[in-house]
């Protein structure tokens, strides 16, 4: 917690980070603060002035920008009170990033050229086209010894033109800096200019995950890693993942990949015979309207199971040259497929008509029309129009 004053207090809105409607609040500068504006690849601070929450904290010069839901009065005391576990969580990830990004430079030469903290996992872009497994984890074995060596991580500040910024490793200041540098250290291990909240001893980190790596942009390569607490996390889902597997798969988590697999055969084997059934199904289904004696001018027939396929069999067994026929699969009162075959003309003039009743969209050649339908229930009024064209081309039918 932190007792300051209020400097300034105006009306503005905030656009959520996952997109949507601005949210309507107050930009409040104070005259100083113990919660980070975002910056340097790490994300902003959280907590609360008084009781009003603090949505957001932003950089602008040197001032630390805090949005709010509610206004402040301008001269007012107020204490702040920060939201440690998010802001111990950020600076296990970020003091874990500059270890790794310091040993994989000493031990490799790859050198960081940025680095995301994410929500749930974080990522460092290396300025090499590729990392191999073994280096992974050599990389991963170094960088843990150093947290159980327990060395020491201070703070310094810098003038801007003294000869030591030189020395240190930097991405380079923002183009608005000004004043004193500050310059993090990992004893023996690391100098790197950096704004971001720290550890004080790498054992705080306790431990750090590799995750692995994934392409990156051109010539770079992404490492993902977990510090601290989100390995205890990783570990947690992980272990509750594998009690659930282990209760549905009825086997230890050493037998899970293997039963799987079996169950993947298992499943694509009734996925094959059930296909051979489908189609079996719609050649007996032309079979019998074509055996019928009454009409075959229209033909209309909907199936909850089946597929565009299934459709086009039974189209292709009964044929298309004078019968129109309406095809629908899927659940009666919810959304499907449908299939409009017939002669070209009749096709061509009914399909997006069609189509529209049904709520969906479709496209059309050579006699056949077919798409997605959101509409299902509305089948009979399809059916209706359909029979009212009919008798229309044959008024004495």
């Amino acid at each position: 917690q932190f007792t300051t004053r209020v400097v300034s207090c105006r009306a503005a809105e905030l656009r959520p980070e996952g997109g949507g409607e601005p949210v309507r609040g107050f930009q409040v500068v104070l005259e100083d603060t113990i919660l980070f504006p975002e910056g340097g690849g790490q994300p902003d601070d959280r907590g609360l002035i008084g009781d009003v929450p603090v949505l957001r904290v932003t950089r602008r010069g040197s001032e630390a920008v805090h949005f709010l839901p509610a206004a402040l009065e301008p001269g007012a005391e107020v204490l702040l009170s920060l939201d440690w576990e998010r802001r111990f969580d950020h600076m296990q990830q970020h003091s874990g990033q500059h270890l790794v990004s310091a040993i994989a430079e000493q031990m490799f030469g790859f050198k960081t050229t940025s680095w995301e903290l994410g929500r749930q996992r974080s990522v460092i872009e290396l300025d090499t086209p590729s990392v191999t497994a073994e280096q992974v984890e050599a990389l991963e074995k170094s960088v843990n010894e150093k947290i159980r060596d327990r060395v020491p991580v201070t703070v310094r500040e810098l003038a801007a033109d003294d000869p030591e910024v030189e020395t240190v490793r930097s991405r380079g200041l923002p183009d608005d800096h000004v004043g004193p540098v500050r310059v993090v250290d990992i004893k023996g291990i690391d100098s790197n200019l950096c704004c971001g909240t720290h550890v004080s001893n790498l054992s705080d980190l306790q431990v750090i995950k590799l995750l692995g790596v994934e392409k990156g942009k051109k010539n770079k390569t992404n490492l993902i890693f977990l510090a601290g607490n989100r390995v205890l996390k990783s570990i947690e889902q992980s272990h509750s993942t594998e009690k659930a597997l282990t209760s549905l798969l009825k086997n230890g988590p050493g037998e899970h990949v293997e039963a799987v697999k079996r169950l993947q055969s298992s499943v694509k084997l009734l996925q094959k015979n059930n296909l051979n059934l489908l189609r079996d199904i719609a050649v007996l289904i032309a079979q019998d309207f074509k055996n019928k004696p009454a009409s075959k001018q229209l033909f209309v027939l909907h199936r909850k199971e089946g597929d565009s396929e299934f459709m086009n069999i039974i189209a292709n067994e009964i044929g298309t040259e004078e019968t129109l026929l309406f095809l629908t699969v899927g659940d009666e009162k919810e959304a499907g497929l449908f299939l409009l075959a017939g002669p070209v003309e009749a096709v061509e003039n009914l399909g997006p008509r069609v189509a529209e009743l049904l709520g969906g969209k479709g496209a059309g050649k050579r006699g056949r029309f077919q798409g997605k339908a959101a509409k299902m229930s509305r089948r009979g009024e399809v059916q209706a129009l359909l029979q009212e064209f009919i008798s229309h081309q044959n008024p004495g039918a």
